[in-house]
């Protein structure tokens, strides 16, 4: 009688990726505080443009300095308000959603025990970062999109989609303004995923997520204060918050420069691949 042998499982092979990235989403839109953050940040192009219709920033708010410029330009202009609030943004607040779900992804679930259970699954290293640094990516691409979809709709609300007027002074019609700030938000995604990516690498260092949270926030401010010093300029091309406040400036001129775009997407690009090449270096010597 001969009994039959099954054969030999494959170890990650066995876990189909499209199931291991549906988990992952799963796991990260079902956290109370992600979907708060996010809430609160489609929330503020808003208030934003509510706020812009009540008091007119030419005023300067009654205080003798000038007004911001995007802000100035976002009064009656249905185009502007999307990017106003995304670069506006983009210093603090934008950087905490990617920031908390890299935390969560490997120091939270090692806190909570679960990432060896992703490890039993079984599931390569290289296949756990990957599914991780897409769900960082999720997290990036729906934060900057859920803002400049409340922008522009809070935009076209209040302005009309008449109101669509570059810097330059010239008038785009809804698709090409629509196109526009989906450049915006592609560029602005790149970035946040860069902020995830070093998230990422902290966070296979340690156990503790608000550890992670807290020194991603304070690097971005470190960064921020540093591309504005003039002593040490020969570092400004390697911050990764380098032109965060004006690259997106240039959706808004017509003709469309791309240089500070360009620019600050390879540098992005770059972090991403070392903050990646990092964790996963520290995720195949831990023990789980």
């Amino acid at each position: 009688m001969t009994s039959a042998v099954a054969p030999a499982r494959t170890g990650h092979d066995t876990v189909p990726l499209i199931r291991l990235l549906r988990a992952e989403l799963r796991w990260i839109f079902r956290r109370p505080r992600t979907l708060f953050v996010l809430g609160l940040l489609a929330a503020i192009p808003v208030v934003m443009g509510v706020a812009l219709t009540l008091v007119d920033p030419t005023t300067g708010g009654g205080r003798n300095e000038g007004p911001d410029p995007l802000l100035s330009a976002a009064v009656g202009n249905a185009y502007v308000l999307p990017v106003a609030a995304l670069t506006m943004t983009l210093a603090l607040l934008l950087p905490l959603a990617p920031a908390m779900a890299g935390a969560d992804a490997i120091a939270g679930e090692a806190a909570h025990g679960t990432l060896r259970g992703w490890l039993l699954a079984p599931v390569s290293r290289g296949r756990l970062l990957a599914v991780k640094a897409f769900g960082v990516a999720t997290v990036s691409l729906v934060a900057t999109l859920s803002m400049a979809l409340t922008a522009t709709i809070t935009g076209l609300i209040i302005n009309g989609s008449g109101s669509l007027f570059t810097l330059s002074g010239s008038t785009l019609s809804l698709p090409e303004a629509l196109g526009r700030v989906l450049i915006a938000v592609a560029w602005v995604t790149l970035q946040l995923w860069a902020v995830g990516a070093v998230a990422l690498a902290i966070s296979a260092c340690t156990e503790h997520p608000m550890l992670v949270v807290v020194t991603v926030l304070a690097g971005d401010v470190v960064f921020t204060i540093l591309s504005f010093l003039s002593a040490v300029k020969w570092l400004h091309p390697f911050l990764l918050t380098q032109n965060w406040s004006s690259a997106l400036t240039e959706t808004l001129q017509d003709p469309m420069p791309s240089e500070q775009l360009t620019e600050g997407a390879l540098r992005a690009a770059c972090y991403i691949v070392i903050a990646l090449s990092l964790a996963y270096a520290r995720l195949t010597t831990r023990d789980g």
